[in-house]
């Protein structure tokens, strides 16, 4: 029997989205993206906060065919590699914000963070201490939506209706705003019950949050006082987004791991991973009794995948794109902050080239962004009302003041109402 629509967008209310006119997004090309019907749209959100270096790079195409061409993957199992994946490997680590790290692969964000939390239990367990079993995350913290992602997320419209409790029960959740109401809830719970605590430097779907001050200088300490772990997710943040190579260098974070994914290709291919300081990896590279930690995944290190993400951080140095992110830092925050006093908006946030308009009760932001669209750019509403910018960082300084004009006027619009 035919079918007109069997896609299924598992993150959306179907019956919502069947009943009204989907748009096909058939075209991108540098900052722009265009529907079949023929609308060009400035991408204001970088996709789903992937798009660094732009969209339609053809010698990105042109390095995924020449290596298809050659060995489209082999799989990184036992003692078999493939070079693309030992070259980037070898590249990441000596973007990362420690010495000596090491990098496994992994096919996206969700796979990084579920990766980096069995790590760190794995971790304990050959400390001597399988009591510290804990993942600490923060309220609104988003990690991705496998099992572990959804257990530790601290939006509940992303771990309800899957039972009662978490799918996996060793979890805490900490205040994201107040360090002395975290450090209370980790001390109640028993910090030497806790393997690790994870966290977005910058809060993504939970709203574009900034780290408050001292927040995690305070989890550092604590992590040393009880040996847990620190993990930085930095599937949003990493490779530039802040004007930095990570989130974790602009903060000082110093974590012992930092998960990755989006802008390694910036969305050409899916590929995502971990990197690993030797304060977890070294016990894992020592001795003929070293144990094994077994995360073998089809994809990890595909060869294909990982040409592109050579070519795409080869594009990212040859052009100076985060210079051009700090360039542009100071352009957005002067945008935004004049929307700070619209009475359509209840908050404005911004750091690197993110930024958030948390809008005031009784607008709604997808009349906002319906709005926008129809002027020509392309913004997200988060679930929680707030509107995310995140654009490719080729967008020029006129193009940020266009956005930021569209959302002004478009406020007005349905502020008005």
């Amino acid at each position: 029997m035919p079918q007109t629509n069997a896609l299924w967008s598992a993150q959306a209310h179907m019956p919502t989205v069947l009943s009204n006119p989907q748009t096909v997004i058939v075209e991108g090309d540098g900052a722009y993206i265009t529907t079949a019907d023929g609308d060009r749209l400035l991408d204001a959100a970088g996709g789903l906060w992937y798009a660094n270096i732009g969209h339609g790079r053809d010698e990105i195409a042109q390095a995924a065919a020449e290596q298809i061409r050659t060995l489209e993957t082999w799989h990184i199992f036992g003692r078999y590699v493939n070079e693309p994946a030992l070259e980037l490997a070898n590249k990441i680590a000596t973007l990362a914000p420690f010495d000596d790290a090491k990098v496994i692969f992994t096919s996206g964000g969700s796979d990084s963070v579920d990766l980096a939390l069995k790590l760190a239990r794995r971790h304990q367990q050959l400390q001597g201490q399988p009591e510290k079993l804990t993942v600490v995350s923060r309220q609104d913290g988003y990690h991705g939506l496998h099992a572990y992602g959804t257990s530790v997320a601290g939006l509940s419209f992303n771990s309800d209706g899957f039972g009662p409790g978490t799918l996996i029960p060793e979890t805490l959740l900490v205040d994201q705003w107040d360090i002395d109401a975290a450090e209370r809830t980790i001390r109640e719970h028993g910090g030497e019950k806790i393997a690790a605590f994870i966290a977005e430097p910058v809060m993504g779907v939970g709203g574009l949050v900034p780290p408050p001050a001292g927040y995690f200088e305070r989890i550092k300490e604590l992590a040393k006082e009880f040996g847990f772990l620190v993990i930085a997710d930095e599937v949003v943040t990493a490779f530039g987004r802040l004007g930095t190579w990570t989130a974790s260098e602009r903060f000082n974070l110093e974590p012992d791991m930092i998960t990755f994914a989006k802008g390694i290709t910036s969305g050409y291919l899916p590929l995502g991973g971990v990197i690993v300081a030797p304060s977890v990896s070294s016990q894992f590279y020592a001795g003929n009794d070293a144990p094994i930690f077994h995360q073998g995944l089809t994809y990890s290190g595909h060869a294909t995948v990982a040409a592109v993400a050579l070519k795409n951080l080869e594009i990212i140095e040859r052009e100076n794109l985060l210079g051009r992110v700090r360039e542009l830092e100071p352009v957005l925050v002067e945008e935004l902050e004049q929307l700070r006093h619209h009475p359509g908006v209840k908050d404005v946030r911004h750091i690197g080239l993110m930024g958030g308009v948390d809008l005031a009760d009784g607008v709604s932001g997808l009349d906002v962004v319906a709005v926008l669209e129809g002027r020509g750019v392309h913004l997200r509403n988060l679930p929680n009302n707030i509107l995310q910018i995140s654009p490719p960082f080729i967008v020029t300084a006129e193009e940020i003041r266009t956005i930021v004009r569209g959302i002004r006027d478009a406020l007005d619009t349905v502020h008005g109402r």
